[in-house]
């Protein structure tokens, strides 16, 4: 049975408009006093747009969903983490588990995380996952495979990895991990670092892939093009490194954008150029969790790349993507970001490449884990929850 209420939720706990939401929503203070580099990276106007939100509960009853998939006939796939991959019918019938799904690590942030179709999905059933990969002796590690869905979308069948992180983690924390296609025949993972001090400085190791985007084929060999594929000592699948935890990536007029996990402040949204150092964990709008410096404490540095925009405090981003869509005419081209903390969905207005403004929605919704615009147009939220709801947004009528 779905559900519809207004989802627009201001601090005070009221009911509103999405406009009161935006008016009343105050970011908070900031950790540390670093300054931007430049003025447009942060504390973009809270703008409203004045749109009223109506929420409908499609499922209900799943156990910490972590990532989205809109099937082309209709319905959809979503992973949850303890390691089940289910089709969810328009009415919001949970099938049964799909089998076929990799062995995964469930312990802390592991699991079965990123669903994503293939681009040619509709006639080869290619369906990808990444997760956290059982390596031996305790480790694991962000993994990547693919998959053929079978018509009655009972099982995965022909299930191959193709990227496995390396070394493996004692660690089951900082995974990535988002799956994404570039329309060229290649394909895009994110990877994190996993967290403890140990395992960071990896993030700025060519021969690890912790913290790091991965560019392949849709079969998993290295492709031409690939920034350090002659480098020696270089792992060739590396596209770009520095990255702390990126739990967001999307393709937006040919180019990938991803955005990753600060520390106690510091979420970043990056435009990714090949080759690029990203700067984890050497600069970083952020401070450690106990209020200690990350490294030297600075936030710029010589051949490291700033973030297009970051945050502080964070929004604890999950996945993210650009509205394409008739439903709400006015976001078009806007990008939306799943906020686990404080929660809902962070709607950003980009301008050449700059976000000239920022609007907080549905914040109610608690931990948006990931999203998707379904085939009507509408905007789809998964959160992440022991009871974890997946959710239309449509305007109020």
């Amino acid at each position: 049975m779905t559900v519809s209420r207004l989802i627009c939720f201001t601090v005070t706990g009221a009911l509103a408009t999405s406009a009161a939401c935006a008016q009343e929503f105050q970011r908070g203070d900031r950790n540390t006093a670093l300054e931007p580099q430049n003025p447009s990276q942060f504390r973009a106007a809270l703008k409203s747009s004045g749109i009223t939100l109506e929420q409908e509960v499609i499922a209900e009853g799943l156990e910490h969903p972590w990532g989205i998939e809109v099937l082309p006939e209709g319905g959809y796939l979503v992973t949850e983490r303890p390691g089940r991959l289910r089709h969810v019918a328009t009415d919001g019938t949970l099938s049964d588990p799909i089998s076929g799904v990799p062995e995964v690590v469930a312990q802390d942030q592991g699991g079965l995380l990123d669903v994503a179709l293939a681009p040619d999905f509709a006639e080869s059933r290619r369906v990808y996952l990444s997760y956290a990969k059982p390596v031996g002796d305790g480790l694991s590690a962000t993994a990547a495979a693919y998959g053929t869905l079978n018509q009655d979308m009972t099982a995965l069948e022909d299930v191959t990895d193709i990227f496995v992180q390396s070394p493996g983690s004692t660690v089951d924390k900082h995974f990535g991990s988002r799956v994404v296609f570039d329309g060229d025949g290649h394909v895009y993972i994110t990877t994190g670092e996993h967290s403890s001090p140990e395992y960071r400085v990896y993030a700025q190791d060519l021969d690890k892939t912790y913290g790091k985007v991965i560019r392949l084929t849709l079969d998993g060999e290295v492709p031409d093009g690939n920034p350090f594929v002659d480098q020696e000592g270089a792992m060739p699948e590396i596209w770009s490194y520095g990255h702390r935890n990126m739990q967001g990536a999307m393709m937006r007029d040919g180019e990938l954008w991803t955005i990753e996990h600060g520390p106690q402040g510091g979420d970043e949204l990056n435009k990714i150029e090949p080759g690029t150092n990203y700067g984890w964990p050497v600069i970083s709008y952020g401070q450690n969790y106990s209020g200690t410096d990350i490294g030297e404490g600075i936030a710029a540095k010589d051949g490291m790349a700033q973030p297009v925009y970051f945050w502080d405090p964070v929004i604890a981003p999950g996945g993210m993507l650009t509205y394409e869509g008739d439903v709400f005419s006015d976001w078009q081209d806007d990008v939306f970001i799943g906020s686990l903390y404080p929660g809902g969905i962070v709607r950003l207005d980009l301008e050449d490449g700059t976000v000239v403004a920022e609007e907080r929605l549905a914040m109610d919704l608690g931990r948006v884990r990931d999203l998707e615009v379904d085939s009507d147009g509408t905007l789809l939220a998964i959160t992440d929850t022991d009871n974890g709801v997946l959710v239309r947004l449509s305007p109020q009528s």
